[in-house]
């Protein structure tokens, strides 16, 4: 009968123990942390992840480097010995190492079929039933002398069979092919470079390590081509850290005859339907008007984007925009993320060669190892045999006189003075060898082997050897494999960046600001055919300013904030609209107010307020320009009293200052030395008596008087002039 007894909430609290944060995380966490590191994300020193490895040495024991090709489903199904992941997973990895996707610049596996395109993000790859592949030809440098103790073998998943830790690569293929991967808490991001300039970088830096490497590996290539911005500097720290980034420009030509722009060649890191969608995008928002067409033109021939425009249209300042606003050109970020001996790295090309170079070496005296355990073995067995030859008589009288099958063994080691393993060979031998032309070859071939041996262990103990064997394998792979640069190089001499606000529309307009925070930007074009400006009811216009479309805009808050924008991102509105209402735009604080706006393109002229307290200040509009494209600008300027008065200046002009109803002064703003902070409080203009203030200040031009000079002042702080009898009637 089942227990139906329940466990008590005091039982369950008691089997509840408490654990330190830390030590769970090392114990539960970082084992699986470490496992998707050195297991699936991060490449070892031979350019390979665990994955690729599999594959294609799978691929290789099926002999699919000499013979034709297979259904990609059968070098899926074989892999699973090796890889347990499903065959989705093999067949993904399978896809990015085909010559059919393009994802490398020496592709390990030759294809039939459709396998996608690397600059695709739509085009899918045929399903493996219908592909074919086998390994490409220099998939032989990947596998040389593999069985000779290169490298080390471990058992499989479920240890039936065995597999490479590493493959012996003749080639640094660590830096040749791309190679991405995110990992837990890191990531690699191995850009490719061009095969002919690593191997000749390679044996540069093995005659001397303290080579310049950009003096031989001049940048990195992409199985896509494009153009790269070439930046010394910015490749020496990627050259120096393992960790940088540069610029890739895609590559283009104009038919004349059709007026359309042919995208050819694209940066490595993005993608055509990228591309068409930011293009699209910008028309439909009206930030590029010249293009009329976009389409994806690519076929059998290649990659290509035609882009049809308008007849009027400057086409390298249009791609320039492009170039910009849309990922025609991108930044690859490098993070030389490397697996050694376990532990990931990140390594600048320098040290990168130097692991590689070690690991040659120690694959190439291990197949030396081999090589001499195997000439031993046999030098063993002829040293046997040249024993028996010197009496064959004596050999033939031993087994003719034996009775035992068994005893002949022994009894040819009795007599010849010589081993087990000697005895069996020679008793192995054919009758129709024992004649004078066999024995001397075969003394001849114990001579070779003694020479042989001899010069394999003078190697083995030399590492300068074992460097020029090195050398001759790359100069060997580079004559054979060795392609011209895919990915041109330019200066900044030849690829000259247009400022941005040469793609900006330049037209005249107006601005306008109401008292409720409505913002009007309209054309000059249109304000000539243009009615009454529309308000609301109980709004009106506090500011109208002449500007340019290529100008920018300075908002000031009564929280002492102040707002930049470029007239450019704001849309054009007409005169019978309400305008675009501040706070939709710009991320004001809470009961924010606009009270004052003013334009520019150059930060010339100044700001200049005036206080209830009787103080003004004159601050550069330069004070207000950010390196950064920063929006918002706090304390943009004095807080110690209340702000009556502000305005732009280019040059120093006339202005009216009451206090109360009784006195005025004219002054020039000359007089108002330049204020060095934002924020400061200014200088005394007018001098006030205990509670009395400033109550309005406007430009001279604008206060009605038969005799406005009688007002003026030329030094300040002054008391100031009481209002003439003729003035307070006007």
């Amino acid at each position: 009968m089942a227990n139906n007894k329940k466990t008590s909430k005091p039982e369950i609290l008691e089997k509840i123990s408490q654990q330190i944060i830390t030590d769970t995380l090392e114990i539960n966490y970082m084992p699986y942390a470490m496992s998707v590191i050195v297991s699936r994300a991060i490449p070892e020193i031979d350019g390979f992840k665990p994955s690729h490895r599999k594959l294609l040495y799978t691929m290789y024991k099926m002999g699919l480097l000499n013979g034709n090709r297979t259904k990609s489903s059968n070098v899926v199904g074989q892999t699973m010995k090796l890889n347990p992941h499903g065959d989705i997973t093999i067949y993904e990895t399978m896809v990015r190492l085909t010559e059919g996707n393009g994802s490398l610049l020496h592709p390990f596996v030759d294809s039939k079929g459709n396998f996608g395109k690397q600059y695709s993000r739509d085009m899918a790859y045929a399903a493996p039933r219908y592909t074919e592949v086998k390994l490409s030809s220099i998939c032989s440098e990947l596998f040389t002398d593999i069985d000779k103790n290169t490298v080390e073998f471990v058992d499989n998943y479920d240890s039936t069979i065995k597999e490479p830790l590493l493959l012996p690569t003749t080639f640094p293929n660590i830096i040749v092919n791309p190679n991405q991967g995110i990992a837990v808490g890191m990531a690699s991001s191995i850009c490719s470079f061009n095969l002919k300039e690593v191997c000749d970088t390679t044996i540069a830096y093995i005659n001397n390590p303290d080579i310049d490497i950009l003096d031989t590996l001049k940048a990195p290539d992409f199985p896509g081509g494009g153009r790269l911005l070439y930046n010394r500097s910015e490749l020496e720290q990627i050259y120096s850290t393992g960790r940088g980034n540069f610029r890739v420009y895609a590559k283009y030509k104009f038919d004349l005859k059709n007026n359309c722009i042919e995208i050819t060649e694209i940066p490595y890191s993005t993608n055509v339907e990228s591309i068409i969608d930011k293009v699209i995008q910008l028309i439909k928002t009206g930030k590029i008007k010249e293009i009329t067409d976009i389409r994806d033109e690519t076929d059998l021939g290649g990659l290509k984007i035609a882009i049809d425009v308008r007849r009027s249209t400057n086409i390298d300042v249009l791609m320039h925009k492009l170039f910009q606003q849309t990922p025609l050109s991108d930044t690859f970020s490098c993070n030389f993320n490397i697996l050694i001996d376990g532990h990931p790295k990140t390594m600048g090309i320098s040290e990168i060669l130097e692991n590689w170079v070690n690991f040659r070496i120690r694959a190439i005296k291990g197949q030396i190892n081999y090589d001499i355990e195997k000439k031993s073995a046999k030098l063993h067995l002829l040293n046997g045999l040249k024993k028996i030859l010197a009496d064959i008589d004596k050999a033939i009288s031993i087994i003719r006189h034996t009775e035992l099958e068994s005893m002949v063994v022994p009894n040819l080691m009795s007599g010849f003075k010589i081993d087990e393993k000697q005895a069996e060979y020679i008793a192995e031998i054919k009758l129709r060898n024992i004649n004078k032309e066999y024995i001397l070859n075969r003394i001849k071939e114990t001579d070779e082997l003694e020479k042989e041996l001899k010069e394999l262990n003078e190697t083995l103990k030399s590492e300068r050897k074992i460097k020029t064997i090195i050398c001759n394998q790359l100069k060997t792979v580079s004559k054979k494999y060795g392609v011209k640069r895919r990915t041109e190089i330019i200066t900044s001499n030849e690829f000259k960046e247009i400022p941005q606000e040469n793609f900006i529309d330049d037209y005249s307009l107006k601005i306008f600001l109401t008292e409720q925070n409505y913002f009007k930007k309209i054309s000059a074009v249109s304000l000539r055919t243009a009615g009454e400006q529309k308000l609301k009811n109980d709004d009106h216009i506090m500011i109208e300013q002449e500007s340019t479309n290529r100008a920018e805009l300075i908002f000031f808050s009564d929280k002492f904030n102040a707002y930049k924008i470029k007239l450019s991102d704001m849309q054009d509105t007409k005169a019978s609209s309400l305008g675009d209402y501040l706070p939709n735009i710009i991320d004001m604080e809470e009961n924010e107010k606009i009270i004052f706006v003013t334009s520019t393109t150059d930060y010339s002229g100044f700001i200049f307020m005036a206080f209830k307290n009787g103080k003004a200040v004159k601050i550069p509009l330069e004070a207000y320009k950010t390196k950064t494209n920063r929006k918002k600008l706090l304390n943009a300027y004095s807080p110690k009293s209340q702000l009556i008065f502000m305005t732009f200046i280019y040059n120093d002009r006339d202005f009216i200052i009451k206090r109360d109803n009784d006195k005025l002064c004219l002054f020039n703003s000359s007089l108002i030395p330049v204020s060095n902070t934002k924020t400061s409080g200014g200088v005394q203009l007018y001098t006030l008596k205990k509670n009395s203030s400033i109550t309005s200040i406007c430009p001279s031009d604008e206060f009605k008087s038969n005799n406005i000079e009688a007002y003026r002042i030329n030094k300040i702080p002054s008391t100031g002039h009481f209002i003439l009898e003729d003035d307070k009637q006007i």
